[in-house]
């Protein structure tokens, strides 16, 4: 139990603990990794600090579902204060850093003002790669970010009612390429593809089907590298019989505001580039955080998960190169940012009782993508696969489980449900401020 010193507050209604004589941990980032590293010090004998640009944490997975109509933005949202409202020792700072000083342990934020750490643990996760294509990052459209699916989703919508409007006078194709064969890749194809035949089908859009394109191409060839082949054979099935044309072994060379251009010299007229073709930590905190960055981009970590060179700052989840073997790292996954996150509070914990740290082994819980509302592929640890609904079924339990908040789980349970039956109106929402937000 802690031992909490009560200070009365200006308002003598109501009381806070003081934790200013523990050790204070500051953990930058309120995803997957830093989310799990402030459960694993919750009430323990620590102040802790998040520090996020957003106030809330974000179900990353199914942001593909908020850009396709799917889900509400609220649904896969949860406010990081209301996640450890009952871990008094647990606090959060809604701003973005600039800055680390490990030399007067301090991170520096926009605006000037400054935080002292005793430890810190780096948990910004990882952004969209571009591949140095031009004009990608500024075109093409990622799904890393709540404003993102967000933003996505009007401009489907957006050029869907555009496509109505000149239904009469100058009918119109539409062309949404979805660039990378990945699980994020297949799932936004498939969903977009479901999207499309609900809005003309149930909103009665004048827009001829055969007109509307869902392309998936990837350099890779085959989809879901990570599946054996045999279920990369089964999404490639499932998707085409729900119209996605899928293209192997193309090349992207540069994205314009309303085209796509290929290595074989197609330009393409598009509604929409959806890019889903990797990640990476180039760009973010985690590049800045040391001297010499470790591969895409991520910090280098002991098997400790403390960065190399350092005595009290760690990192986790994909902002990490979290060494698996003497040459590969582990993979930039939910499964390995929450391992990592839980293993790093124990450690942080050990070091300061001044007690040796424990190394971190990845235990590979299996991987699973979506195809539909009745489809999916999942590769359990022992190299099982299990696909079609049973697939589907291990998919929505999995997802449920680790979703963010009673109320999170139940709205999406019943939307899930609801839009297995049937496909409502659902919040096919054009929001104006969608665009600009942040």
């Amino acid at each position: 139990m802690l031992d909490i010193d009560m200070a009365m507050s200006p308002n003598p209604a109501a009381t806070f603990p003081d934790f200013s004589h523990l050790p204070h941990v500051v953990i930058i980032g309120g995803g997957f990794g830093g989310i799990a590293v402030a459960k694993g010090l919750a009430n323990k004998e620590v102040r802790v600090t998040i520090i996020d640009k957003h106030n809330f944490h974000t179900f990353l997975p199914l942001l593909y579902q908020v850009a396709t109509a799917m889900l509400e933005p609220a649904e896969v949202a949860y406010p990081i204060r209301t996640i450890f409202g009952k871990a008094k020792n647990v606090g959060f700072r809604h701003a973005t850093v600039r800055e680390v000083d490990h030399v007067r342990n301090v991170v520096m934020l926009e605006g000037g003002a400054e935080i002292t750490f005793d430890h810190l643990v780096v948990a910004t996760g990882a952004t969209a790669s571009y591949f140095g294509i031009p004009g990608a990052s500024k075109f093409a459209m990622p799904l890393y970010s709540l404003a993102d699916a967000r933003k996505l989703r009007n401009r489907l919508l957006s050029s869907l009612e555009e496509a109505d409007a000149l239904a009469d006078t100058a009918p119109t194709s539409l062309n949404f390429v979805v660039v990378g064969g990945g699980p994020t890749g297949v799932e936004t194809s498939g969903a977009l593809s479901e999207l499309i035949r609900t809005v003309i089908h149930r909103d009665g859009l004048r827009i001829d089907p055969s007109r509307v394109r869902v392309l998936l191409v990837d350099m890779a060839p085959r989809l879901l590298t990570p599946f054996p082949e045999k279920a990369s054979a089964y999404a490639a099935k499932e998707l085409e019989s729900m119209g996605v044309e899928i293209e192997f072994g193309r090349s992207v060379v540069e994205v314009e505001e309303r085209a796509i251009r290929f290595a074989d010299g197609e330009r393409l007229r598009v509604a929409a580039v959806i890019w889903a073709a990797g990640v990476t930590a180039s760009g973010t905190l985690a590049h800045e955080v040391q001297a010499s960055p470790g591969p895409g981009g991520r910090v280098r970590v002991m098997t400790d998960l403390r960065l190399v060179e350092s005595e009290n700052v760690w990192a986790v989840g994909d902002a990490a190169a979290v060494p698996l073997d003497d040459t590969t790292f582990c993979p930039q996954l939910a499964p390995v940012a929450m391992q990592s996150g839980r293993h790093c509070a124990a450690n942080v914990l050990l070091s300061l009782k001044g007690e040796p740290t424990k190394p971190f082994k990845y235990r590979n819980k299996g991987i699973m993508a979506t195809i539909g509302r009745h489809a999916a592929v999942a590769k359990l640890p022992g190299g099982t696969i299990i696909k079609g609904t049973s697939g589907w079924l291990a998919w929505l339990s999995l997802h449920l489980f680790y979703l963010v908040g009673f109320r999170n789980r139940l709205r999406v349970m019943i939307n899930w449900t609801w839009r297995y039956f049937d496909w409502p109106s659902g919040p096919r929402l054009i929001v104006a401020d969608a665009e600009t937000a942040e």
